[in-house]
C-alpha cells in the first residue's frame, strides 16, 4: 500500500451513469485518452462521436492535453479495464455539481495523504478506517470533517489505526477546514438639509449599529461627507450581504422621514483586502484635503467680516 495514492470513493471503478473528473493525456484519432482523477489515475476513453453534440473541425478546440474534464461515464469493463466516457453529454448544471464533489473529495484527500506521510501509515488504510465510512454516513467525508471542528461526536464510531493519525488528523482539519471571517462593505451618500440636518444624519447612520451582537456587527465610517461606509466580518459572506442590505434600509427609512436622502454608492459586497488598501488610501487624502481646508478658515473669516 502506498502512502501517497489512493482512489477517492471505496468503489474501485465509478458507475455507469456517473459524472467524473478526467485529466487529457493523449489525442489520438479515435478519440481521446483520459486518466481518471478520482480513482486513482486509472485509464479511460473519450471516443471521437462522443466529444461533441456538433460536427467536429478541430479536436484541438474541443479538448487539450493537460486540461481537467467532467465526462459521464458509458461503460466500465472491469476485467479488462476499460472505461468509455462521454463529453458530450454532460450539461452545464452536471459540470457545476462535478467540480463541486471533485474540490470537496481533492481536499480531503490532501488531508488524509498529509496525515499518511506525517505518521507512516498507508493511504488506503486511512480512507478504509476514516475517509469512506464517513462518505457512507455524511454523504461526504468533507461535510463530516468540517462539522467535527465544532461537534467532536463525529469521530465516536471511527476506528483510529493509532492515536497519532487521530491527533495529527484533528489538528490538520482544524488548521485547514477553519472558515475565516468575510469582510462585507457598502458605500453610501446621506444627506438631510433641513434644520437638523447633521443630528438627523448621525441619528440614521445610529441605527444600522443599533441591532449589534458579540458575533455580528456593522460598524459606520465617516469617509468624507456626505461619503459613509458600512462594513461587517462574519463567517457567512451572504449573511453579511444581507445584514447590510437591512442597515440600508433602516438608515433610508430615518433619514427620509427626516427629509433626507440616502443613495447606495456601492451595493454591499464582499471586499479583498486590495479593496481595503484603496478605501483607506482615499479616507487618507480625504482628511488632508480636510486639514488644508481647515487651515484656511481664518482668513475666510476675517474677509466676511
Amino acid at each position: 500500500m502506498s502512502l501517497t495514492n489512493c482512489r477517492f470513493y471505496e468503489e474501485k471503478y465509478p458507475e455507469v451513469d456517473s459524472y467524473v473528473m478526467v485529466n487529457v493525456k493523449q489525442i489520438a484519432e479515435m478519440g481521446a485518452y483520459v486518466k481518471l482523477l478520482e480513482y486513482d489515475n486509472i485509464d479511460g476513453m473519450i471516443l471521437l462521436s462522443e466529444l461533441s453534440r456538433r460536427r467536429i473541425r478541430s479536436i484541438q478546440k474541443l479538448i487539450r492535453i493537460g486540461r481537467n474534464e467532467v465526462v459521464i461515464v458509458l461503460r466500465v469493463d472491469k476485467e479488462k479495464g476499460y472505461i468509455d466516457l462521454s463529453k458530450r453529454r454532460v450539461s452545464p448544471e452536471d459540470v457545476i455539481k462535478c467540480e463541486e464533489r471533485y474540490n470537496k473529495s481533492k481536499a480531503v484527500h490532501s488531508i488524509m495523504r498529509h496525515v499518511a506521510e506525517a505518521t507512516q501509515t498507508p493511504l488506503e488504510t486511512l480512507y478504509q478506517q476514516i475517509a469512506w465510512p464517513l462518505n457512507r454516513k455524511y454523504g461526504h467525508s468533507h461535510d463530516a470533517f468540517k462539522l467535527s471542528i465544532t461537534n467532536p461526536e463525529v469521530w465516536n464510531d471511527t476506528e483510529f489505526h493509532s492515536e497519532a493519525v487521530k491527533k495529527e488528523l484533528q489538528i490538520y482539519i482544524s488548521k485547514k477546514l477553519t472558515p475565516h471571517p468575510t469582510k462585507v462593505r457598502a458605500d453610501i451618500e446621506v444627506t438631510c438639509f433641513g434644520y437638523d440636518g447633521i443630528d438627523a444624519v448621525k441619528t440614521a447612520l445610529r441605527t444600522a449599529e443599533a441591532d449589534n451582537t458579540p458575533e455580528n456587527q456593522i460598524k459606520v465610517k465617516l469617509v468624507a461627507p456626505p461619503l459613509y461606509v458600512l462594513t461587517s466580518q462574519c463567517l457567512d459572506k451572504t449573511m453579511g450581504v444581507q445584514m447590510l442590505e437591512v442597515a440600508i434600509q433602516k438608515i433610508e427609512a430615518n433619514i427620509k422621514a427626516a427629509g433626507g436622502n440616502c443613495t447606495v454608492k456601492m451595493a454591499p459586497k464582499a471586499v479583498t483586502e486590495h479593496d481595503d488598501a484603496v478605501l483607506a488610501e482615499l479616507m487618507e487624502k480625504r482628511e488632508r484635503e480636510n486639514q488644508e481646508v481647515s487651515g484656511d478658515e481664518d482668513s475666510e473669516s476675517g474677509d466676511d467680516e
